[in-house]
């Protein structure tokens, strides 16, 4: 059993444990468009790709499934989601998994609009948001919503050329220099984040582990603390049971008053997802089994609370020839 992670880039953590979860019954192989990439040396080998944006990438991913009968495949970055989901068929005709969701909820997920319809029109409490300025205005002025906002690209990911802003002036000038923005709610509560695992085979959540979150660093949690609440869960698994979510995913929350909003989903591992390892919540080995044929007993809460995660520096040194 091979598993193959695409774009690994700097989650050497990812790549370390699903060595760990496979052991000897298999190898990981990893691949990224720069072989300045981290993680891809943790791996048990590499290839180096094009960009995923380029003529015959996809080519090229088939053609490393095939030479390391690959039997599991997945990508730490939101752009390829969608891909991978859409070459499913294609990855099942040569015998690999595609590890993920739907290509309909990877679009969702990287579509904050498309998100926010769905959450609205589902009766979930989620932040407002607009791509008509002047119904936003319009909001402002009747005291529906009020400054800050958040102003950030429609199709986006990684907290990448998000402003948060203060009056109409700053808003009219973001969207006169920038295309398909939006104008989103800025939620005050304290934000959660959730790592959940959805059976591949039965469709079942089966693990959930959450953390308040304590400091945010380029768009990733940097310091958090686990704990649990049934209500919460219950919550969480009503939202991934409707939604039709598979695999890895991560959410974000907000606690307001007691109410939870759903801010965003990412259908993968998330930058926090080492807190919940380190708490004993291995998604990793989930997955081996599911690729196994084994169905994954349900897990979810069972991890201590009050432990801390406080993210560091690392490096990773290599020699390149000159």
């Amino acid at each position: 059993m091979n598993i193959l992670i695409l774009s690994a880039g700097t989650r050497n953590k990812v790549v370390q444990y699903f060595k760990n979860a496979l052991g000897t019954r298999g190898k990981v192989i990893a691949t990224d468009m720069s072989e300045l990439a981290p993680a891809v040396y943790e791996a048990d080998r590499f290839y180096k790709v094009p960009r995923i944006t380029e003529e015959g990438y996809m080519d090229e991913i088939f053609d490393i499934c095939k030479k390391e009968k690959i039997t599991g495949v997945l990508s730490l970055i939101d752009p390829e989601l969608s891909l991978l989901a859409q070459y499913e068929s294609d990855f099942a005709a040569i015998g690999v998994k595609v590890i993920g969701s739907s290509y309909e909820l990877c679009e969702r997920a990287l579509d904050k609009m498309a998100m926010y319809e769905w959450l609205k029109g589902r009766g979930y409490n989620c932040a407002r948001s607009y791509t008509d300025k002047e119904a936003f205005y319009a909001d402002v002025d009747a005291g529906k919503i009020n400054y800050p906002v958040f102003i950030k690209p429609v199709r986006g990911s990684a907290s990448i050329a998000i402003s948060k802003v203060y009056d109409k002036e700053s808003v009219e000038m973001l969207f006169q220099h920038n295309d398909h923005l939006m104008i989103q709610e800025f939620l005050d509560g304290q934000e959660i984040g959730a790592d959940v695992y959805i059976d591949l085979l039965s469709g079942e959540v089966v693990s959930v582990f959450t953390k308040k979150k304590l400091v945010m660093r380029a768009g990733e949690t940097d310091k958090a603390v686990s704990f649990r609440n049934e209500e919460l869960f219950c919550f969480i698994e009503q939202f991934v049971k409707e939604s039709g979510w598979s695999g890895e995913i991560d959410i974000d929350i907000f606690d307001i008053d007691g109410k939870f909003y759903i801010s965003e989903v990412n259908p993968r591992f998330g930058g926090g997802y080492p807190h919940a390892f380190a708490c004993g919540c291995d998604h990793m080995a989930m997955i081996v089994n599911n690729l196994a044929g084994r169905v994954n007993e349900k897990r979810t809460g069972r991890y201590e609370e009050g432990v801390c995660m406080m993210k560091y520096s690392e490096i990773c040194v290599r020699r390149f020839p000159t």
